[in-house]
């Protein structure tokens, strides 16, 4: 019965003929009545057995009476719609079956694979996972997908599922971009509900809201919570902590896909070691307004070109992928993350509190697993008992700066940290006496216009003189350097919270961080 079709009852030969060959010999209860219905039924029965106007030309499924389940879900009609999908070599599917490496159910293998889209940075019309698409790759008459058995069902399922959560939108958000990285990521569920509540917290805690102030705040109470040992069901009370989920990232390989990272695991694990990335970077002064997402930790490891906005395109691709496989692993961080970051403090002089936090976060997660540079702890604040040279070294750093600014204020047109900082952090001995004698000129101008100013920083400087070894090191390791960059920003904004000191403070740099905290948003 068709409204459109002129044809219908040629269609609906063809439909039977096609079940009638295909069903034939199927011993399954259910396909068995489906073909005793087709050669019960007459165009006649539409109107008697009370079937609605509106079904006319619409897609019908069929169910035993009494049973849940769809008869094109029951296992024996999935075995024949898959022999269905292998086109012509169906009918010989029985030459070429084999067991799938997805399901384990033994059926036709797909020689080719459906494109899947929406991975940044891959060909527009798609790219594969599973490809063998050359000459080379047929070995021992094994060509195409039968080198790698997918089932036809395995493969529509997968690239559906992936097509799906890659789909663009401003309203999905199982789809972040971090770097050439496309993750997507999913919760397993008894409840919908509960399902998308989690997808949502989850979104929320690796990739925190810049524009919400309110939001942020709320994530940032989230995290410390669970960092103090909280449950997940403290703070979300309708999630269950063990609901699974499920993080895929893909990068683009000219026409294929490569699998950057896969994690899986419970709610609760992955909220506990995104809790543990913030406190690792957590530096006092807090750097930023918000907690820096994984994009914003990309775009900090990537030049500052005056005048141009940072590009994650610049960023090396690995340290990306290794960095969010560290955070959703609680893996240690990629040493490179460290030497990357100190190498753009020396090329750009940008010494920002995001990059410090990232040099602190690679430091404090290597000592959690007992991989020790240094006796002492990585400090949070400003550590004055620290003995350890870096770290006081950088604190030495911050007090000369300081001292040049007071005495010269807005003259200066390039101060040590400009010309001097990677020197400084690298080979100390060759540039820490010239620093210190340069200075008590400042310091001498500084006595004639302010002297209870002078006083105290005369006071700093002996104070962290007196706590390094007679002689300035030949030269620091890279995690000495990273201790210089934080014993750096914590001696640099300790300056701000010095009330008694803050009408004699000189034009400076706002203690607000210089992180970008809003370019490229995550996507």
């Amino acid at each position: 019965v068709s409204a459109t079709s002129k044809r219908a009852d040629k269609e609906h030969d063809a439909f039977v003929e096609l079940h009638e060959t295909e069903l034939a010999g199927e011993d399954d209860p259910g396909l068995k009545a489906l073909l005793s219905f087709l050669r019960g039924w007459s165009p006649e029965q539409f109107e008697t057995r009370g079937f609605p106007s509106d079904v006319v030309d619409a897609n019908l499924v069929f169910r035993l009476d009494g049973e849940h389940c769809y008869l094109h879900d029951r296992p024996a009609a999935r075995a024949v719609r898959a022999r269905l999908l292998a086109g012509d070599e169906g009918h010989v599917a029985a030459a070429r079956v084999t067991v799938c490496l997805v399901s384990g159910e033994t059926a036709p293998p797909a020689r080719l694979h459906p494109a899947i889209k929406g991975v940044n940075g891959a060909q527009s019309s798609g790219a594969s996972i599973v490809s063998f698409n050359l000459d080379a790759f047929t070995s021992y008459g094994i060509s195409q997908g039968d080198n790698a058995p997918v089932s036809e069902q395995a493969a529509f399922a997968y690239t559906t599922a992936l097509n799906y959560l890659l789909r663009r939108g401003e309203h999905n958000r199982q789809r972040l971009q971090v770097g050439d990285t496309t993750l997507v990521f999913w919760a397993e569920a008894a409840d919908a509900n509960q399902a998308r509540e989690a997808e949502d917290l989850f979104a929320d805690l690796l990739s925190p809201p810049v524009d919400d102030a309110a939001e942020a705040a709320r994530v940032r109470a989230v995290l410390d919570c669970i960092a103090k040992g909280r449950p997940v069901a403290d703070v979300a009370p309708n999630l269950e902590p063990t609901t699974r989920m499920y993080v895929l990232g893909l990068a683009p390989n000219a026409s294929r896909l490569s699998v950057r990272f896969w994690q899986a695991d419970t709610l609760g694990v992955l909220a506990r070691r995104i809790a543990q990335h913030a406190e690792d970077l957590r530096l006092d002064p807090l750097p930023w307004r918000t907690e820096p997402s994984a994009y914003r930790l990309v775009l900090a490891t990537v030049p500052h070109r005056e005048g141009a906005k940072p590009k994650a395109d610049d960023a090396i691709n690995i340290v990306i992928g290794e960095t969010m496989r560290a955070i959703l692993s609680g893996g240690p961080y990629p040493r490179s993350l460290l030497a990357n970051t100190i190498m753009r403090f020396r090329a750009d002089g940008d010494i920002s509190g995001l990059r410090v936090a990232l040099c602190k976060g690679v430091l404090a997660r290597e000592r959690r697993r007992d991989i020790r540079t240094s006796e002492e702890e990585i400090p949070v604040s400003l550590d004055k008992q620290s003995t350890q040279p870096g770290y006081l070294l950088g604190r030495l750093f911050a007090v000369l700066e300081h001292v040049q600014r007071a005495a010269l204020g807005s003259q200066v047109n390039a101060t040590i940290r400009d010309r001097y900082y990677g020197a400084a952090s690298a080979t100390p001995a060759s540039i820490f006496p010239v620093l210190l004698r340069n200075t008590q000129n400042h310091l001498g101008k500084l006595r004639k216009e302010r002297i209870g100013q002078a006083v105290n920083l005369e006071k700093d400087i002996r104070e962290i003189v007196g706590g390094l070894p007679d002689q300035f090191p030949r030269s620091l390791k890279i995690e000495d350097q990273g201790r210089f960059a934080i014993g750096y920003y914590h001696k640099a904004h300790s300056y701000f919270t010095r009330h008694d000191a803050a009408e004699d403070a000189p034009a400076y740099e706002s203690a607000e961080p210089t992180d970008i905290e809003t370019e490229g948003a995550d996507q």
